[in-house]
This record gives C-alpha cells, sequence and structure tokens, in this order.
C-alpha cells in the first residue's frame, strides 16, 4: 500500500563485531559501579553470591535463546517484532511497552547519578543541571550518526573495564577472606531459612549486574553481518560481564565490613579508601574514570530506546512521526529527541514524587526492571511459539540444549517477577496498571491503524 511505504531514508548498516560487543557491554557495565550492593543488605555476601549465580545462570541461557530470535528476525524493534510475530498486534505492543518502559525509566536514573558525580567534583554544578548536560550531549552523538555513536560507545566502555580491573588490583592486598565471609548468610554465619528468604529478596539487585544487554537486538539493523556478529557480541558480552560481575563483587566484600557498603550508591570508591586511603591518586582515578561506566550505560541505552520507539511508530503502534529517520545522518533522530523529554521530564520530578516511599529515582530504577522481566518472558514465550508456528523459519543460530535453556530462563524470568511483585507491591500495580492502560489505548485507538497496516 503506497500510503504505507517509508517516506524517509532507512538505518544504516555500519556496526562490526567489536562495536556490538561494546554495545553490549556498555549497556550493562554502570550495573558493576553501584546499585548491585544492596542485595547484601539482605542476602549478606555469601548469599548474595548464590542470587548472583541464579541470575547469571538465568541470563546467560537466556542470552544464548535470545540470540536465535535476534539473528533470525534481525529487527530494530527486536523483543517487540518477536512477539508480534509470535502473537499477533497485542502480543507485539505487550513486548513493545515492557520494553520501551525498561529502555526509557533507565536513563533519567543514570543521568541523575552522572550528575550527582560530577557534583562531587564540581560543587557548583547542581546534579540536575548535570543531568541534562549529559542528555544534551548523548542525544547528539546519537542523531549525528550510528557509527560515531558505537565507537565512542567502545572507547567509553574499554575505559570503564579498564578502571574495574585497576580497582581489583588494588584492592587485592588488602582482600581478607574471613572478611567476606564473616555473617555472609543474611548476616549469620550459616545457611538457614532465613537466609534463603534474603536471597530471594536480593534477586533484583543481581539482575542490575546485567539488565539491558539484550538492547543489542535494537542495533541489529544497523549491524553489517548481523548472522555472525549478533551471536559473537552477545556471548562475549555475557562472559565479559559475569567475570567483572564475581570479580568486583568478591574484591570490594574482602577488604573490611561489608555491611558499611551495602547501603550506598558508591561501594567501589569506599572499598579502595579503605586500602589507599582518602588522599591516594589510585582514589581520584577510580572517582573520575568510574564516570565512564555510568556514561557507557547511558550513551547505550539512548540507543535502545530510540530504536524501540522507531521501530514500534514504523509498525503504527506509536505516532508515525517518531519513525522518521534524519535524512543526512540515516539515525532516528526524532525517537532520540522524544525520548529525551521524558527523561528530562523524569529527571525534573525528582524528589517531587514518591511512591511507596521511596524518591522517583529509585521507583524508576524498578520500574525499569520490571519491563525488563516482563520483557524476558514475553521473548522466550515468542521463542517456544516461533519454533511450533514456523519450524521452516532460517535460523542462523540455534538456542542450545532446546528447550531446557529457554526453558530455565522463563521459568527464571517467572520467579523474578514474582519477587519483585512480593516486595514491591505498589511499584508492581504502577507498572501493570499503565501496561493495561497502553494495552486498552491501542485496542480503541491504534489498534486498528496498526493492524491494517502491519507491515513495513
Amino acid at each position: 500500500m503506497n500510503a504505507s511505504a517509508p517516506t524517509t531514508p532507512g538505518l544504516s548498516r555500519t556496526l562490526g563485531t567489536f562495536q556490538l560487543w561494546g554495545i553490549a557491554v556498555g549497556l550493562v557495565i554502570s550495573g558493576e559501579y553501584f546499585g548491585w550492593s544492596y542485595g547484601w543488605a539482605s542476602a549478606g555476601t555469601l548469599g548474595f553470591l548464590v542470587s548472583s549465580a541464579f541470575v547469571a545462570l538465568m541470563y546467560g541461557t537466556f542470552i544464548f535463546s535470545f540470540t536465535e530470535l535476534t539473528t533470525a528476525i534481525p529487527h530494530a524493534g527486536g523483543p517487540f517484532e518477536y512477539s508480534r510475530r509470535a502473537f499477533g498486534p497485542v502480543g507485539g505492543v505487550l513486548a513493545g511497552m515492557a520494553t520501551l518502559i525498561e529502555f526509557l525509566f533507565a536513563p533519567p536514573a543514570i543521568a541523575l547519578a552522572i550528575g550527582a558525580y560530577m557534583h562531587v567534583q564540581y560543587d557548583w554544578l547542581e546534579p540536575r543541571w548535570g543531568a541534562v548536560g549529559a542528555y544534551l550531549v548523548f542525544m547528539t552523538l546519537n542523531i549525528v550518526g550510528m557509527h560515531i555513536a558505537a565507537s565512542v560507545e567502545l572507547v567509553v566502555t574499554l575505559v570503564a573495564i579498564f578502571e574495574l580491573l585497576v580497582f581489583m588490583g588494588v584492592v587485592a592486598p588488602g582482600f581478607s577472606l574471613a572478611n567476606f565471609v564473616d555473617g555472609g548468610w543474611a548476616g549469620a554465619d550459616t545457611f538457614s531459612l532465613a537466609s534463603l528468604g534474603g536471597i530471594v529478596a536480593a534477586l533484583p539487585f543481581a539482575i542490575w549486574f546485567f539488565l539491558a544487554i539484550e538492547g543489542v537486538a535494537m542495533a541489529a539493523e544497523e549491524v553489517r553481518d548481523p548472522q555472525r556478529s549478533i551471536p559473537r557480541a552477545y556471548i562475549g558480552g555475557i562472559v565479559t560481564l559475569i567475570v567483572l560481575a564475581v570479580g568486583v563483587m568478591i574484591a570490594a566484600g574482602g577488604v573490611g565490613d561489608w555491611r558499611a557498603l551495602s547501603n550506598i550508591n558508591d561501594p567501589l570508591p569506599q572499598a579502595m579508601k579503605r586500602v589507599v586511603g582518602e588522599d591516594s591518586g589510585w582514589l581520584h582515578m577510580l572517582l573520575w574514570l568510574g564516570l565512564f561506566g555510568l556514561v557507557a550505560s547511558f550513551h547505550g541505552i539512548i540507543i535502545g530506546y530510540s530504536r524501540q520507539m522507531f521501530a514500534l511508530a514504523r509498525a503504527g503502534y506509536l505516532p508515525r512521526v517518531l519513525a522518521r529517520v534524519h535524512p543526512r545522518f540515516h539515525t532516528p533522530h526524532v525517537a532520540i529527541l522524544a525520548g529525551g523529554v521524558v527523561g528530562l521530564a523524569a529527571i525534573f520530578s525528582d524528589g517531587l514524587v514518591q511512591i511507596a516511599g521511596q524518591t522517583l529515582t529509585a521507583t524508576i530504577v524498578t520500574m525499569s526492571v520490571f519491563g525488563a522481566i516482563v520483557m524476558y518472558i514475553l521473548s522466550m514465550a515468542s521463542l517456544f511459539r516461533l519454533r511450533q508456528v514456523e519450524p521452516a523459519m532460517v535460523r542462523p543460530f540455534m538456542a542450545p540444549a532446546y528447550p531446557w535453556f529457554p526453558a530455565f530462563a522463563l521459568a527464571a524470568a517467572v520467579l523474578c517477577l514474582v519477587t519483585m511483585v512480593y516486595f514491591n507491591p505498589v511499584v508492581a500495580s504502577w507498572f501493570f496498571g499503565g501496561m493495561g492502560a497502553g494495552l486498552v489505548w491501542f485496542l480503541l485507538v491504534r489498534g486498528p491503524r496498526a493492524t491494517a497496516t502491519d507491515g513495513h
């Protein structure tokens, strides 16, 4: 139908395997710097190792399974397109909304952390304006070209990895196994049923180690050789992140009383301070280069949310204007800017809105995790469905150990979702209420048009 034919340029295929690996790791690496240590408060160091091992296994089996979908359907919509193909428009809109919530709600929280970090270095710079500056810089980089954006992401990610390795090396002389295991089972020295409860409660914080790695799928239309590059980037990315997560946890937990690090946003600098002192050049280097971890994730997630909005709009699930591609740079510039507007609105609402006693920053992080878990469930369900209804589909990469790997990933994601609902009932009601309202709006307003123009 001519009316639905594209009138703007398409996305350019400029990404190679190494750049894609940089995006995969960069999307997540801020989770190695902060957020995860809150899991120690409920699970202890040893209990949180169990939580993290379970989540790492979930993500490992998920990524091996998710790669089958990404290489078979290399589409900018990622999970939205997989669920739409498996379950029709309703499945597509549910997966699309969940993914969009994940990728729209994470950047403002990270931007506020960047602003707070800059405020420590320059006390005259108000954190919110530092966050605004981060949005302006990295939205601009995303607009001027995917090749430039991916190259910046790769460099920033490599610096962030280097800094984590430096941290582990510098604190190693101060490591004590006795410190790490002291009260390691939720405050106790031995495992008990109470420890099990703490391990389950800590699952969302373990998820923070790996959240958003699936965003690589949203760059699939911009990869030169997706069938080869995507599996290598995903597998290399998850292995890199698991190694870093284990190293950071053990190194930080063994240099003193880990309890003092369990409720703060800067566990790595505080752990290093115990070993080298407050005036050490190593500590100052960590404070400066640690910013690269936040920047890498922030920049990468902008890539993810803009491609998801672009794909939803191109299919008619969001206003068509969001599907416009810049005539010169071949990037979804309107979607990039629209996501920035949402993020900036959240930034200036921080401190004004509280849900269940949490600031908006804490709430939007939790909302982001809800979106991710629901998307994981729908993606694994789509894998099973497509194996049944489209057995002849070309699948350059097949999920190993099928059906066990995707089945474990699906079951683990369901367990995490149940856990999150139990421990965050108010945020859960907001999340599912928003999903329900979005579905009703789609069925009543956008559904007929989206179904009529379901192709792209």
